[in-house]
């Protein structure tokens, strides 16, 4: 498994769509992270803490952990921003 496979910026043959060469481990400056690479169906997300379990189970860590936090918590806030109305 690679960083790549949580990133919206990989491409379903296996490329960057930013152009860059695919890392060998768990780190990429450009990671941009997807709450859909993380959760299949929409109903699959409970809250930002399964994200950041999931995200460290895989070796997600340093700044792409930052990026898959600041992920979560936004996505947190929308659901429960959206529930209220």
């Amino acid at each position: 498994m690679t960083i790549c496979e949580f990133c919206l910026q990989h491409q379903e043959g296996g490329q960057c769509a930013l152009g860059l060469n695919l890392p060998k481990h768990m780190g990429c400056r450009d990671f941009d992270p997807g709450i859909e690479k993380f959760c299949a169906r929409p109903g699959d997300f409970s809250n930002a803490g399964q994200i950041i379990q999931m995200a460290t189970y895989f070796g997600i860590k340093g700044k792409e952990l930052k990026k898959v936090k600041m992920m979560a918590d936004q996505e947190e806030r929308i659901r429960s921003h959206a529930s209220t109305l």
